[in-house]
């Protein structure tokens, strides 16, 4: 349990960065849309299926120089039965052309019902003799605010099947300080978080030096970024809010340690709706994804030297 084979990726690839599959029916390209629309009506089973083939038609075009994608689960919920089957379905396409996947769920529970999340997501449960893995991630977001027993349920699946998980730190959103700035003898809810990040990974650490156990940090607060990654020596962050939230390379980079690790940046809309921004055809919306990557990491790496 650690977070070597995503750093490995990251390395081959010299690309710390994730794309965020997040998607809304509109910004799938009405030819694609339509096609299923056609077929199926304006139903919840249209609407997944044409999502699922805009997936995949990212995939393949960001698969040999991205290194995971990132899946927020409320954007398939929000289509139903007809979208979590799209979710696993993506899920296990990505795995296919060897992306490390990242299911943004942000769960948070205690005991057996934390364990039916981890079991979910992350793990196995058992059908009869048979043993079935319902979703199939690599890693799951999850919020730790309920201290150690929503996070414990989690780590021996994690232990068992070489998993991650990236805890709620310091997120990105603009009213994160009303809670998660407070300060609890002088120092700041969100460092304490990240204190239990190191303390609940303690005994996972890998060949890099971050071990299973992760930490969101937004990268909309360079300066908490860079004071989180000195005092969080073995915590892997993932870096939500580049670009469309405002967050910048520049800022970025204090998320990063001497070796360019420790930190990958996720991108959803810049990416997702790259074809709109660039006012290509739509019929080359993945190709128009494929350069918007590219810059991403041209950007990143123009602060950062990895490996």
């Amino acid at each position: 349990m650690s977070f070597d084979r995503l750093i490995s990726k990251i390395i081959s690839m010299k690309n710390p960065t994730v794309a965020g599959l997040d998607p809304k029916l509109d910004y799938v390209p009405m030819f694609l849309r339509q096609c299923f629309l056609d077929e199926d009506g304006e139903t919840l089973k249209a609407a997944a299926k044409a999502i699922f083939r805009y997936n995949q038609m990212l995939i393949d075009a960001l698969c040999d120089i991205v290194p995971a994608v990132k899946l927020q689960a409320a954007y398939y919920e929000m289509y139903g039965h007809p979208g979590m089957k799209t979710m696993e379905r993506t899920i296990r396409y990505a795995k296919l052309r060897g992306m490390y996947v990242i299911t943004d769920g942000k769960r948070n529970d205690i005991g057996a019902t934390m364990e039916a999340y981890a079991a979910a997501h992350l793990g196995t449960c058992m059908i009869g003799s048979s043993e079935c893995e319902p979703f199939g991630a690599d890693a799951l977001t999850v919020n730790g605010y309920l201290g150690s027993d929503g996070i414990n349920p989690l780590l021996s699946i994690c232990r068992e099947r070489d998993k991650g998980i990236f805890v709620l730190c310091k997120t990105s959103n603009p009213s994160s300080g009303e809670f998660q700035d407070l300060l609890i003898d002088g120092v700041p809810l969100y460092a304490r978080m990240g204190d239990k990040c190191e303390e609940w990974g303690a005994d996972t650490v890998g060949n890099y030096g971050y071990s299973g156990v992760g930490a969101v940090v937004g990268a909309t607060y360079p300066e908490q970024l860079s004071e989180l990654r000195a005092r969080l020596p073995h915590t892997m962050f993932l870096v939500p809010g580049y670009g469309a939230q405002g967050g910048g390379a520049a800022g970025i980079a204090g998320g990063f340690d001497k070796n360019g690790l420790g930190a990958i940046v996720n991108s959803s809309r810049a990416i997702l709706c790259a074809y709109k921004k660039e006012g290509c055809d739509e019929r080359d919306f993945a190709g128009a994804a494929r350069r918007e990557a590219l810059r991403m990491r041209e950007d990143l790496t123009s602060y950062i030297s990895i490996g």
